[in-house]
């Protein structure tokens, strides 16, 4: 028997191949059975190939075992070649899909890092914020109780000491009772703003009433010298004439050498003599107002010496144009002179 196999015509090079295996048929009794065995053997097969560029055919006998290993191992040659070409595709594939797996997790990476980082300064500049307000409110707490102490505040009435009492029932809203970095830090600006504004309140508040406190340490106030007020302000009988006279001040009594003090701050613009009135002490307070305290029998203070409320500037005395041991006490407003009547009754 024989097959024949032939190229397309459309490459250069046809060939034929043949197959002729030769057999031969052997035919006999096998063990004188009563079945007859035929038994066939290829004795010879041949690939016969034919180009037309050649004269003649080229014959393979692939009975050769020589030419059957050659076939064999170009055979395996091309099994491992197309082994090795599939798994270097595979190797490929794999190589690019990890590439893109290692290039997703690097940008991952750098997104998480990036996050981490912006959180970091906005934490950062949270912390900034905090430690500025915790200091406007030390400076706050400290005004307020300069403020409480220049008001005469009852104490306890405020304690910056302890937080103010909160309470109530709670309602839940829904909303997050703690907001995002950026909301928390719009808070911390608005909060930041309002101490600033109570700030500047409170400090208007100190000044006005420090103003007062000053206005009021040198407004005269009070009795210059422990006694009773022996002759007022204004018309009376002369105590050495008779004659009618007006007094511009009052007469306080006391014993020779009791104290006389500073009705108000101020400053001496006058320590010593003046006719009828002994030694005398003037202070200037710088508001318009003027005190003078006359028949002294001792000065404890000299001109241009800076005076407080309550200093002893001078001891009770009978100098000058008096009767007894007195002191003559005058105030004067804006170069006249007024009744101390007023002045002596008031309190600070």
């Amino acid at each position: 028997m024989s097959c024949a196999f032939r190229a397309s015509d459309a490459i250069d090079v046809t060939s034929v191949m043949e197959v002729s295996p030769r057999v031969v048929r052997r035919g006999g009794w096998d063990g004188g059975g009563m079945d007859r065995l035929w038994r066939f053997e290829v004795e010879r097969m041949q690939i016969i190939l034919v180009s037309r560029g050649r004269k003649g055919p080229t014959t393979l006998d692939l009975s050769c075992r020589r030419l059957r290993c050659k076939l064999a191992g170009l055979v395996l040659v091309g099994l491992v070649a197309v082994a090795g070409l599939g798994a270097g595709v595979a190797l490929a594939v794999a190589t690019a899909r990890g590439a893109v797996v290692s290039a997703t997790a690097s940008t991952r990476l750098a997104a998480a890092d990036a996050a981490r980082l912006d959180a970091q300064r906005q934490l950062n500049a949270l912390a900034v914020k905090l430690g500025q307000l915790q200091a406007q409110s030390v400076r706050l707490n400290a005004l307020g109780e300069r403020l409480t102490q220049a008001g005469k505040l009852d104490d306890g009435e405020f304690n910056f000491d302890e937080d103010p009492g909160q309470g109530g029932p709670e309602v839940t809203t829904g909303t997050p009772a703690y907001l995002r970095p950026a909301a928390l830090g719009q808070d911390i600006d608005q909060l930041s703003g309002q101490f600033d504004v109570q700030q500047a309140q409170l400090e208007a508040l100190r000044d006005m009433l420090l103003d007062r406190k000053i206005d009021s340490s040198l407004r005269p106030t009070g009795m210059p010298v422990n006694g009773y007020i022996s002759s007022f302000f204004g018309g009376r009988p002369d105590p050495f004439s008779g004659e009618g006279a007006r007094h511009t001040g009052i007469d306080i009594a006391a014993p020779k050498g009791t104290p006389v003090t500073a009705v108000a701050e101020g400053m001496v613009t006058f320590a010593g003599q003046r006719n009828g009135y002994g030694d005398v002490v003037e202070i200037d307070h710088g508001n318009g107002y003027m005190t003078r305290y006359a028949h002294n029998s001792a000065l404890e203070v000299k001109p241009g010496q800076r005076v407080h409320v309550g200093d002893v500037i001078a001891r009770a005395g009978s100098t000058g144009r008096s009767t007894g041991s007195h002191v003559h006490f005058e105030v004067w407003y804006h170069d006249r002179v007024v009744n101390p009547l007023a002045f002596v009754r008031s309190h600070r």
